[in-house]
């Protein structure tokens, strides 16, 4: 029974670090963008090829849509 006086306010306090930690994490921005850097190492933005094939498909897309 004496345990229980000790153990009862570490748990409540490692609730409230816990909880801290939660809110200072999101905070300072760990939650933000969790996708960008993942998919930012599969593109190459100093490829020309990849460059070359963006252009040709905007100018595909130009010619296939009608003049107004």
């Amino acid at each position: 029974m004496s345990a229980l006086y000790i153990l009862i306010p570490v748990a409540i306090g490692l609730v409230g670090f816990a909880i801290w930690l939660f809110f200072w994490a999101v905070d300072s921005g760990q939650y933000d963008d969790l996708d960008g850097p993942a998919h930012s190492i599969l593109f190459d933005d100093e490829d020309p090829l990849h460059k070359a094939g963006v252009e040709q498909a905007q100018e595909h897309n130009k010619q296939d849509k009608p003049d107004a």
